[in-house]
């Protein structure tokens, strides 16, 4: 069977998966955001105003990035891959947790926090195996490098290609996310018609729009007590 043939599963993931790896969210009520304001790190204002403080909090977000691992939700995504599943995994996570478990489909909506990008042309981008991002550390445009990661009031680059995946999809898989974050939210209305959701997340009864399925569990049981079900029965079934 080729690819492009077999059963298509698109998983959106969201804080909430790698939150179970120990990373700090934002959104939370001891998250990032209580610590260091949205407009004070993560918009171009402030980057405007103080880059040397935006570049502490994504050194230090990229610290934490770095000690943190894969828990068994990104292990079981990644395994049924490898066991020959087609999965493409669209992100809003900024760590690079899904690519190290063996994923090799992903789509980072908001970019890669161990990535620094040119200031002056976004197309150049750099990897940082190690440490982080200092002020004069230049481009080979000459442009102070940045994170390369999404703020707010900044577009969203790899939107349309998340909706392509999306529209593409015969079961989509909802991890750890609360539906609420713009325009990630509006990728549910790019599926096919007819296109079976599940929701997994401990509070998945309160968030699932009408019509997706609850599995209302932690990630690291929920995903994977369904991947075992599909790689046992070879298909993609959704839990009564």
């Amino acid at each position: 069977m080729s690819d492009a043939s077999r059963p298509h599963l698109v998983v959106l993931t969201g804080a909430g998966i790698s939150a179970e790896s120990g990373i700090q969210t934002f959104r939370a009520a001891d998250g990032l955001w209580a610590d260091e304001p949205v407009e004070a790190v993560a918009t171009p204002d402030a980057w405007a105003r103080d880059p040397a403080r935006v570049l502490r909090f994504y050194d230090a977000r990229r610290d934490q990035v770095r000690r943190a691992s894969p828990n068994a939700a990104h292990l079981a995504l990644a395994q049924l891959e490898r066991e020959g599943f087609r999965v493409n995994i669209v992100t809003q996570n900024i760590d690079d947790l899904h690519e190290r478990a063996g994923s090799r489909r992903v789509l980072h909506l908001h970019g890669e926090i161990l990535m620094a990008r040119s200031s002056v042309d976004p197309a150049l981008r750099y990897p940082l195996p190690r440490g982080g991002i200092r002020l004069g550390d230049l481009c080979d445009k000459g442009g102070q490098l940045r994170p390369d990661v999404v703020w707010f009031g900044e577009a969203v680059p790899h939107y349309p290609a998340a909706c392509e995946i999306v529209a593409e999809a015969d079961l989509l898989l909802v991890v750890g996310t609360s539906l609420a974050v713009m325009p990630a939210a509006m990728l549910l209305e790019q599926a096919p018609l007819g296109s079976p959701c599940v929701l997994v997340d401990p509070q998945a009864h309160a968030l699932a729009p009408p019509g997706v399925a609850c599995l209302a569990m932690p990630a690291g049981e929920g995903v994977p007590e369904l991947v075992s079900h599909w790689r046992r029965e070879g298909r993609l079934w959704v839990p009564e």
